[in-house]
Formats: C-alpha cells, structure tokens, sequence
C-alpha cells in the first residue's frame, strides 16, 4: 500500500527567502507525524504547499499513491486532505453546527441528510455537541480550537493537518485537547501535527521531523529526535558544544 502522503524533493522561494529545500517525507496509513521547527522555520509554508494554497517551484507530492502536485486546493480538500488554522477563524454569526455543516456540504459533499448525522457524530467525537445550537463567536479559545477541529473532520479527511492548535491553551486545556487528538487518531486517520508546545505533540506522534530553514535536519523516535544535539541547537538554543 503506497504512503497517504509523499513529499519528493520538494522546494518553494519567495525571491532568496527559501520556505521548502528538497522537502522529502512520507506518511503511513493511521501514523502520526509531528514537525517542530523554530518561527519561519517553513513549517506552515509545508501545509500551504500540501493542501495546494500555495504552489511548489519544484518537486511532488503524492496522497494515497495519486500526484496531486498540480490539483486545486477545492480538488485536495474532496479528495480528502483537510487542516486546522492557528487561528480559529469561524463563521462569527453562525451556530456551531451550521459551521461544521459547510465542511460536510461543500468540503465532503455530503447529502443533507447524511451531512446533519455526520456532523452532530463529530460534534461529539470533538467534545462540542453540547454546544451546537451556540453562536460560534460566544466559544471560548477551547472551544474555537474544537470548532477548527469539528469543521475539519467534517470534511471526511484521510490526512489531518494541525496547525499549532494547542497554541494559548492551559495546561489543563492542553491536555483535554490531546486527549481528542489522541480520539480522532483511534478513528483511523493520519495527522500531521505543527506544534510548538512539545510536551503535547510527544503524547501523540509516532514520528517526529524537525524543520529549520525551510530543510528537514532531523526525523525519528520523538524523544530521541528531541534529545539530539543539532535539535537542542537549532530549536532550544542550546550550544552543541556546550
């Protein structure tokens, strides 16, 4: 079975600001890959050239086997990649739920019926059926990021992208989010998870590749891809020599 996901070489520049330098990694079927890396780093410039918002000078990238370098965002999103945002942007004036119906009408195409059954099922995988007849500006930053998380899954995603979700959180609210993610990977899905607050993304990923300068430096085991010294270095601000 070929990888859910596959980077070949891939590579984008703004003028001399490189954000992907022969990006190469793939991902298996039901894993969970977490990408850290400092500020401009190129991570987010990963997700953008994944989900088609921005296209690549140079390389490939293949979902279930297929290459969908050149494909629309739109075609990328059916086919069945969908993302978080690191700020929850949702439809201010709309409920909860008729929030995630947009994923599951125009993302997933679903039928109306089928899409009201799907979306109240994530609303409850996602902790937000409690407040789904809730105007979604009322959430609180918890509950914006399950919104990001409830809209995406609607979408009926194979590959998951999360974009530093736990960002602003508690520590409290950080690891009942985790306790979600960790749900959602039960269902089957693959993630890709950007993430600044490590000890989170620890407790999920299988896998974890370290970003700097728009080049991977580093992948493996996470604890000891984090225990490496060109990682201290690079992304703690530890001198390897010290």
């Amino acid at each position: 079975m070929a990888p859910v996901l596959e980077l070949r070489d891939l590579s984008k520049s703004y003028g001399a600001i490189t954000v992907a330098d022969k990006l190469t990694c793939q991902l298996e079927h039901g894993e969970a890959l977490g990408v850290i890396g400092p500020n401009g780093a190129g991570k987010t410039s990963m997700f953008n050239l994944i989900t088609g918002t921005v296209r690549a000078d140079h390389g490939q990238i293949l979902f279930d086997g297929d290459e969908i370098t050149r494909l629309s965002a739109a075609r990328r999103c059916r086919s069945g990649i969908a993302r978080s945002f690191q700020i929850p942007q949702p439809f201010a004036g709309m409920t909860v739920f008729e929030n995630v119906l947009v994923a599951a009408t125009h993302g997933a195409k679903m039928p109306a019926q089928q899409a009201d059954e799907y979306c109240l099922e994530m609303l409850q995988l996602t902790g937000l059926i409690d407040k789904a007849n809730d105007v979604s500006s009322s959430l609180t930053l918890l509950g914006r990021k399950r919104l990001e998380l409830a809209r995406a899954l609607c979408a009926k995603p194979k590959l998951l992208l999360l974009d530093e979700i736990a960002g602003g959180l508690t520590e409290n609210e950080c690891l009942s989010l985790v306790e979600t993610i960790n749900t959602i990977r039960a269902t089957g899905i693959s993630i890709i998870w950007i993430e600044h607050i490590v000890h989170a993304l620890l407790s999920v990923v299988d896998r974890l590749i370290v970003i700097d300068f728009g080049r991977k430096i580093a992948e493996g085991d996470p604890k000891e891809t984090m225990a490496s010294r060109e990682v201290q270095e690079i992304y703690m601000g530890v001198d390897a020599d010290a």
